[in-house]
């Protein structure tokens, strides 16, 4: 759905996010949870494949820009991902029982004509609880 109010970087995640949806189900994984929340810490995207459960933060940046994708993963970022994880975790422990876990980081480029280079970088932290 789009929102009417959505700014141009909002918009840019977006499309970004979408795009690794695709990436990923084109690599074989089953996207399980997008956006997922609880009060204020989020997972962008948790998707599993051959027994491992993928807990994907998408960070989308223009060519060019100050900051890659992977620079904007800080490590207070990873303490909220890992906040989030373990109430994910929590939620969900039964349904993935005997499942590896681990955090991603996806990093999306998005070139001057718009098309959009996705790279998925496994094991960006140590997801242990």
């Amino acid at each position: 759905m789009i929102d009417s109010h959505e700014t141009e970087r909002g918009r840019i995640g977006r499309l970004g996010e979408e795009a690794v949806v695709r990436f990923l189900r084109g690599a074989g994984y089953e996207i399980c949870a997008r956006n997922w929340r609880s009060g204020a810490y989020e997972l962008d995207i948790v998707a599993r494949r051959h027994e491992v459960l993928h807990l994907i933060e998408v960070k989308t940046r223009q060519a060019g820009a100050l900051t890659t994708p992977e620079e904007a993963l800080t490590p207070t970022k990873i303490r909220s991902l890992h906040r989030a994880a373990r109430l994910y975790v929590g939620t969900y422990a039964r349904r993935y029982e005997g499942y590896e876990w681990q955090f991603d980081l996806a990093s999306v480029l998005v070139t001057p004509e718009g098309t959009m280079q996705v790279e998925l970088i496994e094991r960006v932290a140590e997801c242990s609880w």
